[in-house]
């Protein structure tokens, strides 16, 4: 078994941990979890994560919402999908990324996010992080998530590095600081 494997079934362990669910032990702090791992784990994390949500076994009510799928429907309610290549070619990837910013804002992400309000005993997980880059980055996403999701437990597959004030994604690119939340193993 490899490491990434181990690392695996321990997070699987924390999804039945009633502290977990409940939030003990955070001193008021929110629920935010870091599952960071290597990008070259991606598949790996991606296959426990469809098992994870077919486990009818676990005590909590797993809802997986994937940043990058996010990304597109905004786009496409918006109707702003079909034209993006077009845009690139004209104007540029940089240019494209900017009207990207304005069009699909981090509360776009939140609305959808929360499409329904969090119950107890539901656990949002945050994956697509490193496909929705570099339109969005999972600190904005968090900060404004925060406020809308209460007591509930957020667990974010992270393909980089969190070092309990920064997060680096893929741990290459620059750090954006990120604070609140906590690393899982």
């Amino acid at each position: 078994m490899s490491n990434i494997d181990e690392r695996l079934d321990r997070v699987r362990e924390l999804l039945k941990d009633p502290d977990f669910l409940e939030g003990n032990g955070l001193s008021n702090e929110v629920n935010i979890r870091m599952f960071c791992y290597e990008a070259k784990d991606e598949m790996s994390v991606r296959h426990f994560t469809g098992q994870i949500m077919a486990d009818q076994s676990l005590p909590c009510h797993l809802i997986e919402k994937n940043l990058y799928e996010i990304f597109l429907s905004v786009c496409e309610d918006k109707r702003i999908l079909p034209r993006m290549a077009d845009m690139e070619a004209k104007k540029g990837k940089e240019n494209l990324q900017k009207q990207i910013e304005k069009a699909v804002s981090v509360q776009a992400y939140v609305d959808k996010i929360c499409d329904r309000e969090p119950e107890k005993g539901d656990v949002i997980i945050l994956t697509g992080i490193g496909d929705v880059f570099p339109f969005m980055r999972i600190h904005m996403v968090l900060e404004a998530l925060q406020p809308r999701v209460g007591r509930v437990p957020i667990l974010v597959m992270y393909p980089g590095t969190f070092d309990g004030r920064h997060v680096k994604l893929f741990d290459r690119l620059p750090a954006n600081p990120y604070y609140r939340a906590f690393n899982v193993i």
